[in-house]
């Protein structure tokens, strides 16, 4: 049963992450306003979060909870599982910067400062992290499958 609930733990952050993602897009291609720059910044805390979440609760199955370390090891989905994730991770220190720079003027209450280049710019690294959580998924599903082990 436990192992059930970490999986289900595990599908839950990374489906907050996506969502949060989605979110963060929708909100960068709107009008900025003060309540959007702030829900801006609550979402990108949600990916955060579910992001810290998926690596924690995804070690604790790796390790203890599923197959052995050594099987996921050998898998090549698996890897570019992990790669992706880094990617996206690392995609994402862009806007998150941006969005915790806009902190200061939110809390005196004034509207944070985005012209058209920067604002395309979030939306395309924000999309581009959305494409590559798609083919995440993809790699997960071929690695549930036994695809792609290296033998």
């Amino acid at each position: 049963m436990l192992a059930a609930m970490f999986a289900f733990a595990h599908h839950f952050a990374a489906f907050s992450l996506f969502a949060a993602l989605v979110v963060e897009l929708v909100l960068v291609r709107s009008e900025l306003t003060l309540a959007s720059a702030r829900r801006l910044l609550r979402a990108d805390l949600v990916y955060g979060i579910a992001a810290a979440s998926i690596l924690a609760i995804g070690f604790a199955r790796v390790k203890w909870f599923e197959k052995t370390p050594a099987y996921y090891l050998h898998s090549a989905t698996f890897i570019a599982k992990i790669a992706l994730f880094a990617l996206i991770g690392l995609l994402s220190i862009y806007p998150t910067r941006m969005l915790l720079g806009w902190r200061k003027a939110l809390a005196a209450g004034e509207l944070p400062t985005l012209d058209a280049a920067t604002r395309s710019r979030l939306a395309f690294v924000i999309h581009l992290e959305l494409v590559l959580l798609v083919a995440l998924i993809l790699c997960a599903a071929l690695m549930a499958k036994g695809v792609g082990q290296i033998t």
